[in-house]
């Protein structure tokens, strides 16, 4: 399974990130973003590249995975790569105008086996990129999460201002509570230290950047197409959740970088892919002629699920900024699966 950046579908899904009004203002900024070899973060920086003008500083703990994802750019004189942990400190020369601190583990075998390091690098690594804009006046765009709702109490999609049932025992609880942890920081900057900062709350994003090693559900049945192997489901399937696809996340937390209220949180979020589990699972099937076929998780892997059978977020706010997704489920599953095979 390899990325085709150069598939016509993957150009297409970049003019949707470069069709953001007012995106020609990044041109001559300078942006710097964390979990640069991400899933996000990885279409992300092929679209600044590709708008030109935009200097791109790179961070990852891992310069060869780097080259690998983003080895075009190496050697561009608007475009760094700086290999650091980001629970490290920023080097002191350096500026930026746009802060995206997308680092994260955000898979069950990472939060069930790394859960220590997770909250860490949510929390250390969000609060060195604050310090940052502190420092040079630069604007942070907080990548958060569905997850911080929890589960709906009353099946309803979430707004901003809801709040849902979380529970705090499971191994799940380190990527949920440093997020939340991580927007109050924000909150905390912008009202102590005037710090600029926005938050982008995420629903379950998937596309062709798609790690390798990433082992939610959705991520699992796009390698089983792309393979063409049955689809692998290992619960009822019946959450219903929301999910976008990567191209629209990106346009969206552009939308909002450029366009959010400072303080302001976004629901990042596409009605068309709010579907349930086991229907993620039979697009995938019905698109390489397979079948879904029921599989009991490891108790590793376990651990680290989702206990929420219902989190669909509701994106009413973020319209209001004027930008509506593009890609319905069964064509960005469809995309997804072309682009890798």
């Amino acid at each position: 399974m390899r990325l085709n950046k150069r598939h016509p579908l993957y150009q297409e899904d970049i003019q949707n990130v470069l069709s953001v009004p007012g995106i020609d203002f990044l041109k001559g900024k300078i942006v710097l973003v964390t979990g640069a070899t991400g899933l996000i973060g990885v279409h992300l920086i092929d679209a600044l590249m590709l708008l030109g003008g935009v200097k791109v500083y790179a961070v990852g703990r891992n310069k060869e995975k780097a080259s690998t994802r983003l080895g075009e750019y190496f050697g561009r004189s608007e475009f760094v790569f700086i290999e650091q942990d980001v629970c490290q400190q920023f080097p002191d020369d350096i500026e930026a105008d746009y802060i995206i601190p997308l680092a994260s583990n955000t898979h069950p075998l990472a939060y069930s086996r790394f859960p220590v390091e997770t909250v860490q690098i949510n929390v250390m690594g969000l609060t060195n990129a604050l310090n940052l804009a502190k420092n040079n006046g630069g604007m942070v765009l907080f990548p958060s999460t569905v997850e911080i709702y929890g589960n709906s109490r009353d099946n309803k999609p979430f707004r901003e201002n809801d709040t849902g049932e979380l529970d705090l025992s499971t191994a799940r609880s380190c990527y949920t509570e440093s997020k939340r942890v991580g927007e109050a920081l924000c909150q905390s900057y912008f009202s102590e230290y005037g710090v600029q900062v926005k938050i982008a709350r995420l629903s379950r994003v998937f596309g062709p950047t798609m790690l390798e090693s990433d082992t939610k559900a959705s991520s699992q049945f796009v390698r089983k197409a792309v393979a063409g192997e049955d689809i692998v489901l290992k619960s009822k399937g019946d959450q219903l959740f929301s999910y976008i696809y990567v191209s629209d996340a990106v346009a969206m937390l552009l939308n909002v970088m450029l366009h959010g209220k400072i303080g302001g949180i976004y629901n990042i979020s596409n009605e068309l892919c709010d579907v349930q589990l086991k229907d993620f699972a039979e697009i995938c099937a019905t698109c390489v002629n397979k079948k879904v076929v029921f599989e009991l998780p490891v108790e590793d892997e376990s651990r680290g699920y989702s206990i929420a059978k219902n989190a669909v977020l509701d994106n009413g706010f973020l319209k209001s900024l004027g930008f509506v997704p593009k890609y319905g489920i069964k064509d960005a599953i469809e995309r997804t699966i072309e682009i890798l095979r």
